[in-house]
């Protein structure tokens, strides 16, 4: 085995993990002060919960060692538990051990799940959250890394077996959809999802533009911050080698999120007449979420009219939910259904050799990233509003509205954020 490429497997499946801590930063520093403690746990909470499922039998779920299917539950069950995956087995190449990429996989469903919890900040009750996250990164997680990242190689290193996404449509189109690390089945499967919870639970009290100021600015950006530097693991780490093209990787991860930041900043300062460092934030996530499925298949000045376009256009998609009339708290849907969505597409005009601009026009790669797109869009969706409405007329998904107005983080979990020095003296 390459100890080299194994160094750097572990390395970027630390740093990817790190990226959820710094997500309950960020989402923590936008909700209300006596709802923060909520906001975070829900992060630390999916961490847990998701961490352990991997280990049973997310990963025997995702990555069969086989050839995907629409719905892979032809479960690999000597991988239940990871109990084949013993200390020397590495992948066909030889590169690293499973066990490394079964480590580094695990963290990309932590966090596409904790994704999720943005749009229901505020409302949502502990308990139902968590049995919310256990099923849907069962029936929908699970299936869709299978479908997107489950590839395997034949003994002469040379590209085998993989998901009906990874593999099927390349038969299909002969040309194969480009997600690097995620668009389709971190990004826009958690916006999807998101969109479908918002719908679920309603509006928040007093929903309305204006009404929900953040309620720590440095929290946002130290969450973003650190959401930036996991990043780099996120991508360049699905390279699987420490290589040329994870140098292009990080160049991207550096180029995009920089460019949609300046964009971001540009449209709230002629929209609302001010740059504020929330936005600057959000705009750099947009970037990030943009360049995830196409950070390996872009030059840099490609990587940076990305960000342009993703910061620009996420900036105004955040207020579609006051036009449509759905209550997505943080804008997980203006940012990752709508990033991954362009970013993804994207691909389909301007992936090197094969874009409908670099290839002569060629179509295909453009019908084969929408497809894609549209079918996690649609499937997490549905299967998302189908569990949560379940939980919501079961067991209760949203806290009373008295409950809400009084505060969430002392309602559910009996802390406080903020204790300060009269109240710890009373």
């Amino acid at each position: 085995m390459d100890q080299g490429n194994t160094a750097f497997l572990l390395i970027s499946a630390a740093l990817v993990l790190l990226m959820t801590p710094g997500l309950a930063f960020f989402y923590g520093g936008l909700v209300k002060a006596k709802s923060v403690v909520s906001m975070m746990m829900m992060s630390f909470g999916a961490l847990g919960l998701i961490g352990v499922l991997w280990v049973i039998y997310g990963y025997a779920i995702a990555f069969p060692g086989a050839e995907g299917t629409l719905f892979p539950w032809m479960i690999d069950w000597s991988a239940v538990g990871l109990e084949s995956l013993v200390l020397d087995a590495a992948d066909p190449a030889g590169d690293y051990p499973v066990l490394a990429f079964a480590a580094f996989q695990a963290t990309f469903a932590i966090i596409t799940v904790a994704l999720i919890s943005g749009a229901i900040a505020d409302r949502a009750k502990f308990g139902a959250w968590m049995v919310f996250a256990g099923i849907w990164a069962t029936v929908v997680y699970f299936p869709v890394a299978s479908w997107v990242f489950n590839f395997g190689l034949a003994d002469d290193g040379s590209f085998a077996y993989g998901g009906w996404i990874t593999h099927g449509l390349q038969d299909a189109f002969g040309v194969g959809v480009i997600d690097f690390a995620g668009g389709t089945a971190v990004h826009i499967n958690a916006g999807a999802a998101a969109l479908a919870l918002a719908l679920v639970l309603g509006k928040r009290v007093g929903f309305q533009k204006g009404a929900y100021t953040p309620h720590n600015p440095p929290f946002v950006l130290l969450g973003a911050g650190l959401l930036w530097f996991g990043w780099f693991g996120f991508n360049a780490g699905s390279e699987l080698a420490a290589d040329g093209t994870a140098s292009l990787v990080f160049i991207n991860t550096i180029a995009a999120p920089a460019a949609a930041l300046l964009a971001w900043l540009v449209v709230e300062k002629l929209r609302n007449g001010k740059a504020t460092s929330v936005g600057a934030a959000s705009g750099a996530v947009a970037g990030l979420v943009a360049i995830t499925p196409a950070c390996g298949a872009l030059t840099p000045m490609f990587a940076i009219l990305l960000g342009l376009i993703a910061g620009a256009v996420c900036a105004v998609a955040i207020d579609l939910k006051f036009a449509l009339g759905f209550d997505d708290s943080l804008d997980v849907v203006g940012i990752h259904l709508v990033g991954g969505l362009i970013g993804t597409l994207y691909l389909g005009f301007f992936a090197n050799n094969t874009g409908l601009f670099m290839s002569g026009f060629d179509p295909a790669q453009l019908g084969v990233q929408a497809i894609a797109a549209f079918a996690v869009l649609i499937y997490s969706f549905v299967l998302a509003y189908v569990i949560g409405f379940a939980i919501e007329k079961t067991m209760g998904f949203r806290v009373k509205n008295e409950d809400e107005i009084a505060g969430i983080d002392t309602v559910v979990h009996g802390e406080e954020a903020y204790l300060f020095e009269d109240k710890a003296r009373a």
